[in-house]
């Protein structure tokens, strides 16, 4: 099962799956020291989601998993507030870990959605994703490159 939510709100509950292994994981909007208050995100609807089904799909195809849930805001989200849930559950638990570093990493690289930083003076910049996020996601990609 794969469910996916763009949520201009609140995220939706943790979900309770019984499972061998649940894994979750939550972000949220860091305020760098106190220079950012919030975060505005934006996205085009349908190709976002289509391109977490594809991450979501090929996490599917490296491990045995029997459900997935990937949860992002868009909008204005204030600092400290969650801005993404991703859980993945599967018979054992080292599976459901790696597909959800995987998710994350590629939701991090891939995933059409463009951030702004709102600073505490009201200055606005767009995020650009870092070279360590670029890395992460490298790691996954198959020794031939393709």
């Amino acid at each position: 099962m794969l469910a996916i939510a763009i949520c201009e709100d609140e995220l939706p509950p943790v979900a309770v799956w019984h499972a061998g292994a649940c894994v979750t994981f939550e972000g949220r909007v860091r305020d760098e020291q106190g220079r950012v208050v919030a975060l505005e995100i934006e996205h085009y609807p349908g190709m976002t989601e289509r391109e977490i089904g594809r991450i979501a799909d090929q996490a599917a195809e490296r491990w045995p998993l029997s459900m997935v849930l990937v949860a992002h805001r868009v909008g204005r989200v204030e600092a400290d507030q969650l801005i993404v849930r991703v859980q993945v559950a599967a018979q054992h638990r080292r599976e459901a870990f790696e597909a959800c570093a995987f998710i994350m990493d590629y939701l991090k690289t891939r995933a059409p959605f463009w951030k702004k930083e709102i600073s505490v003076d009201g200055a606005a910049s767009w995020v650009e994703a870092k070279q360590g996020d670029r890395d992460a996601a490298a790691r996954w990609a198959p020794a031939d490159g393709h």
